[in-house]
């Protein structure tokens, strides 16, 4: 097929770092181009420059044959390219139906534009209502806006970073379906996702990046899962696997804990009970915006209950705010990366210091012992592999991946007795997926008590040892995972109790 969209020894360099280094490949018309690459391989750099949101060194792009250097996103559109990020490009003040408004170049009447949304966010079974608020929104529902922006704009070539880290199996069904549609039209989709079994199904080629560079290309189609994993680290994939160990008695506990969302469209908790013992992984499967960020709020400490209703080694603690449970040994990782598990322009050593503070002791007098917060974010960045040029860099220059790493490691590395994370290995590659998962393995095997809500159920079937499932706000009885089948998860994540 004829070329749409071509780079040329393209390069792009940040200080004490080659994010691109002499890359070149094509799309073709109608067809459906992965890139891939660990975290950190220069995909996101790679496409910003494509959009028109950085700037090669060097190197040359053509688009339908003629020259194409796009100084900003809005001569990208004009030139017939959307982009779906993976970090969401919303403004949390502002409607669905506005976040839309500013990513089109010729936006109709906002009435008749909140109408058209509604009918397209039907069509493709990803719901919204244009007039609610961004920041109200899950980030399963925060994905559907930048999707659906997208389809609007008819576009020659849509980049997809990440698109589906936070739908559901049914979700991604319907967005294949309409990227199928697209490309019998004749729309050119460049796809960067971790998730390879997507990528298999999907794509009609693939680039391979490694540190800037290609180092191959291939037919997915033609390779299984993991000679793509291969392909994209360099060395064979070692699976997570579970030590040998004795749970022990119930650390973390809570009953009959009922809480009003303190969103407007939130869901609220409906006498939710749990207990989860020293040694264990309960994972907790559920649909985004069932009540996965108020469940982590509870365990946390950022929402406060009555003393009884949260019990660390049996003593009440449903009072105590999050620093009080840090302190105890409850820590907890969020689901968004920057913003609430990160301050995206503070330094990685201040990000150390926000969560680490209490644990490890670096305030003195009210003043950060600063030496304490570095070598605590040296430590992270060196024990799980988090690419960055040093601790000083802000959050938000790290790859996504990276800093899921970077937030992970800063948890688990302050030794809690309790560890809540929700959705541990969002967007990161088959390689730091397996990494994170066995971290939170090891954790679980020297006593301390795991809690992993996720939508990723092959994730929870990995490394859990009892299954619940969030549905509306209530949580079903917890399952052994060994031996749970697709249908019976199924039936617990749509609300039904399951009789063993």
């Amino acid at each position: 097929m004829s070329a749409l969209l071509e780079l040329t020894g393209l390069r792009k360099a940040y200080p004490g770092v080659v994010a691109n280094d002499n890359v070149s490949f094509q799309v073709g018309r109608g067809e459906v181009h992965a890139l891939l690459g660990e975290n950190g391989a220069g995909k996101s750099t790679l496409v910003k420059m494509v959009y028109g949101l950085v700037r090669p060194d060097s190197g040359k792009m053509t688009l339908g044959g003629a020259d194409y250097a796009p100084g900003s996103p809005h001569e990208a559109r004009q030139s017939g390219i959307a982009m779906v990020f993976q970090h969401f490009s919303l403004f949390e003040a502002l409607s669905v139906a506005e976040n839309v408004a500013l990513g089109m170049e010729n936006p109709p009447p906002m009435r008749a534009l909140a109408t058209r949304i509604a009918e397209v966010s039907e069509t493709y079974g990803l719901p919204l209502d244009p007039s609610r608020l961004v920041g109200e929104l899950s980030a399963g529902e925060r994905q559907r806006v930048e999707i659906i922006r997208c389809l609007l704009q008819d576009p020659k070539l849509l980049i997809m970073d990440e698109p589906t880290s936070v739908l559901t199996p049914g979700e991604v069904s319907v967005l294949f379906e309409t990227l199928r549609k697209l490309q019998a039209e004749g729309t050119s989709i460049l796809y960067i996702s971790h998730k390879l079994e997507e990528i298999r199904a999907l794509c009609d080629g693939a680039t391979i990046l490694r540190l800037g560079k290609v180092v191959g290309s291939c037919d997915p189609r033609q390779k299984s899962a993991s000679e793509l994993a291969e392909m994209m680290v360099g060395t064979e994939l070692t699976p997570p696997a579970v030590r040998d160990h004795e749970l022990g008695d119930v650390a973390l506990a809570l009953k009959d804990v009922s809480v009003a969302s303190s969103a407007a469209f939130g869901t609220s908790l409906r006498d939710v009970s749990l207990t989860v013992r020293k040694g264990e992984v309960l994972g907790i499967g559920g649909v985004a915006g069932n009540g996965q960020d108020e469940l982590l709020a509870v365990m946390s400490g950022e929402v406060v209950l009555a003393k009884d209703r949260v019990l660390l080694h049996g003593n009440p603690i449903g009072e105590l705010g999050p620093n009080a449970r840090r302190a105890l040994g409850i820590l907890a990782a969020p689901e968004e990366r920057l913003g609430h598990a990160a301050a995206p322009d503070m330094s990685l050593v201040e990000n150390a210091a926000l969560s680490a503070w209490v644990r490890m002791g670096m305030v003195n007098h009210g003043f950060i012992d600063w030496r304490k917060a570095r070598g605590h974010a040296e430590r992270v960045i060196e024990k799980f592999d988090v690419r960055t040029p040093g601790a000083g860099n802000a959050a938000r220059s790290l790859s996504g991946g990276n800093l899921q790493k970077f937030v992970i490691g800063r948890e688990i590395l302050q030794q809690p007795e309790v560890l809540v994370v929700n959705q541990p290995t969002w967007g990161v590659d088959a390689s730091a997926a397996a990494f994170i998962r066995q971290a939170l393995l090891d954790l679980a095997a020297e006593g301390a008590a795991v809690v992993v809500i996720s939508q990723d159920l092959d994730e929870l079937m990995e490394i859990s040892t009892r299954f619940s499932a969030l549905n509306e706000g209530r949580l079903s009885a917890p399952r052994e995972a060994a031996g749970l089948t697709i249908d019976e998860i199924g039936l617990m994540l749509g609300g039904a109790e399951v009789v063993s």
